[in-house]
């Protein structure tokens, strides 16, 4: 098993309530699961984020933590957010990366795997089950 390793599962989420189709503006919710799957502690530090349309707008977001966390993880630990995000079109893809530094002072990135926002799956509006559409 690696030293340094994380796991992320992303689950989106369609918020029609949130959205005005007639302005192209589309929102979307996704709760993140990032999973320690290493053999060392560490600890989130940031986060980039690379969101784009179906017209291939592309937004590119980084900061510190996530939801104003930075959280420490030991071998085994989960931590779980929700955020959202805006498009002007109904289907699109997010992908990125966290920052992380372990207890040992070893710097790394851990991968997001692109997912799939899409306005049109009725599993993903709210009361549904939920849609877990993960690009390979």
């Amino acid at each position: 098993m690696p030293k340094y390793q994380f796991s992320c599962e992303v689950l989106p989420h369609y918020l029609p309530e949130q959205s005005a189709p007639d302005d192209d503006v589309y929102g979307f919710a996704y709760t993140v699961t990032i999973t320690n799957t290493g053999d060392v502690a560490a600890q989130l530090i940031s986060r980039h984020w690379i969101i784009s349309d179906a017209k291939g707008h592309t937004e590119e977001i980084k900061g510190l933590g996530v939801i104003g966390h930075q959280p420490l993880l030991k071998p085994g630990e989960s931590f779980q957010y929700s955020s959202g995000a805006r498009l002007r079109t109904p289907t699109g893809t997010m992908h990125g990366s966290y920052f992380f530094v372990a207890e040992d002072g070893e710097r790394f990135d851990t991968a997001i795997p692109m997912f799939v926002l899409d306005a049109g799956d009725a599993a993903g509006s709210i009361g549904g089950t939920g849609s877990s559409r993960v690009l390979h």
